[in-house]
């Protein structure tokens, strides 16, 4: 993932300074670390955030996937109950763009990396 958009910034009209710099600090809570997407065949996926320099991924997450072609859903692996939905909003050989549906003001972008 190299980018992602929140809630918090499409609310907020005007910002002062500290409203500005609350902004920031949520951001930088979320880390600099780019996520790894990884969709594999038999429609297994995985989530993973990549440590610079480390075999080892942090954070991983195991799920399966269904896309119909308009949706992409994250489904559980053992009851297969969906876990989460995303519009795909962009999809082409080097890049997938897909917005949260319960939240259509969160969007993630990400690019293939080699």
């Amino acid at each position: 993932m190299v980018r992602q958009s929140n809630c918090v910034e499409d609310e907020l009209e005007e910002t002062d300074a500290d409203t500005q710099e609350l902004v920031d600090d949520m951001k930088s809570i979320a880390g600099a670390t780019p996520q790894v997407l990884t969709l594999k065949e038999k429609n297994e996926g995985e989530e993973n955030t990549k440590i610079i320099d480390r075999k080892k991924s942090y954070n991983s997450k195991s799920f399966l996937y269904k896309f119909d072609g308009e949706s992409l859903y994250f489904l559980d692996k053992k009851s297969r109950t969906i876990i989460e939905t995303f519009t795909v909003e962009k999809l082409v050989t080097d890049s997938l763009i897909i917005s949260n549906t319960s939240r259509a003001c969160e969007t993630r972008i990400f690019v293939r990396i080699k």
